[in-house]
């Protein structure tokens, strides 16, 4: 299959792009059938001639083209519908009726606050697709757009999430001045995703009841079936989470296919390079060192705790927490007494043979570097963060 993708250094075009190319090398087998053999990018710097040759050899085309901030309203009209003509025309003189994907906008309902010269470009762009449809008996796939995000979007131009996402990474004033104000919100991956199965010729259909989409399975229009309504409030509070995060330490919840965990990744592709690494606070003495790596708000943490040659660390219980000790490399026992009695259990550990090892609660515990010459390395985890006010951990040695 050749596929014809115009807009193709745009935010959509170039997640496309990007994983139509995973596809055809090979790298992505999630879609089996889906054989691709060119991928023809066209943009603002390609040439009329390319446009031609592309349109004769393309077998499904997304016309992912347009103007969201021009200089003149008029332009929305010229680089919006003015293109969707020219390119509907090559087809037609090439005799090429493949499918055709149009990138339309929720604003092309003209409906309250949608209601301007961008909306009326895009609704003319769709009306003029249904038509070829109607003329040719091609397919064509006419998807309204609600607010798009994600990585690779450009910030201050039409994406708050982007704006958003950019500023408060780089330390940068944001402007909200509404914070109950709310946004449907469309996902790239997910989008990238529906692309595909179009492709596939497993496209969702849809009407429009409004502004809303109404899934049907016979509807005139296409729609991705996930988007999340958020507000900018929202919006920002996570984002401040997200930024904290480094000092805190704390992991906000992100539950699969959430719009916290699809935010957080759109958040970290604006972070400069000063904050891709940060420091966390090691706590050294003469046995080696400890430290805490990540919290989570209702899963416990994680530390990395480094025992050096000989050295015994650990000698104690506790009531309710309970930890897995997970070592690395070195090599080290592990001992555990339940209290009260003079019952051990012995594990020895290696990085050699990585396994996880629970640390029982009411069984006082330890960790002992059998090595002369290697630090002993374990990664803990913690079913609860540490709390100082109620540390639940009691010394005791095991024997």
């Amino acid at each position: 299959m050749n596929i014809l993708i115009t807009g193709a250094k745009g935010f959509v075009g170039k997640n496309l792009v990007e994983n139509l190319k995973n596809i055809k090398d090979g790298k992505n087998k999630t879609y089996p059938g889906l054989v691709i053999d060119e991928i023809f990018e066209y943009d603002i710097d390609s040439t009329p001639a390319e446009l031609t040759e592309f349109t004769k050899k393309a077998d499904f085309v997304f016309n992912l083209a347009g103007v969201n901030r021009p200089k003149t309203e008029e332009e929305f009209m010229s680089g919006n519908f003015g293109f969707a003509s020219e390119l509907l025309d090559l087809l037609k003189k090439n005799s090429n009726y493949c499918p055709i994907m149009l990138s339309s906008s929720l604003q092309a309902t003209l409906i309250g606050r949608y209601d301007g010269e961008y909306g009326r470009s895009k609704k003319a762009g769709e009306d003029l697709f249904f038509e070829y449809a109607k003329d040719t008996g091609a397919k064509v796939l006419v998807y309204r757009f609600p607010n798009l995000f994600g990585k690779w979007c450009r910030p201050n131009y039409n994406s708050a999430v982007a704006t958003f996402c950019n500023n408060i990474a780089n330390d940068l004033p944001i402007q909200v001045n509404d914070p109950s104000v709310e946004l449907e919100l469309l996902y790239i991956d997910d989008l990238v995703d529906e692309m595909i199965l179009a492709l596939l010729g497993k496209e969702h259909h849809c009407e429009f009841d409004g502004i809303n989409t109404v899934l049907k399975e016979n509807g005139k229009f296409c729609a991705v079936p996930r988007t999340h309504s958020v507000t900018l409030g929202e919006i920002v509070e996570l984002l401040e989470k997200f930024k904290n995060q480094s000092n805190t330490l704390i992991m906000p919840e992100i539950p699969y296919d959430s719009f916290e965990k699809k935010l957080y990744s759109t958040y970290l592709s604006y972070l400069p390079k000063e904050k891709v690494s940060f420091p966390l606070k090691m706590n050294v003495d003469d046995r080696g060192s400890f430290t805490e790596l990540l919290k989570t708000e209702k899963c416990g943490q994680f530390s990395v705790n480094i025992s050096k040659p000989g050295i015994t660390k650990g000698q104690h219980w506790h009531n309710t927490k309970w930890e897995f000790f997970i070592v690395v490399s070195g090599h080290g026992l592990i001992e555990q007494r339940k209290i009260g009695t003079d019952e051990v259990l012995t594990f020895e550990v290696s990085g050699d043979k990585i396994e996880a090892v629970h640390m029982l609660p009411g069984f006082t515990h330890n960790i002992i570097n059998l090595s002369d010459t290697e630090n002993l390395v374990t990664v803990m985890w913690a079913n609860e963060q540490f709390d100082q006010n109620k540390p639940d951990t009691f010394f005791e040695v095991v024997k």
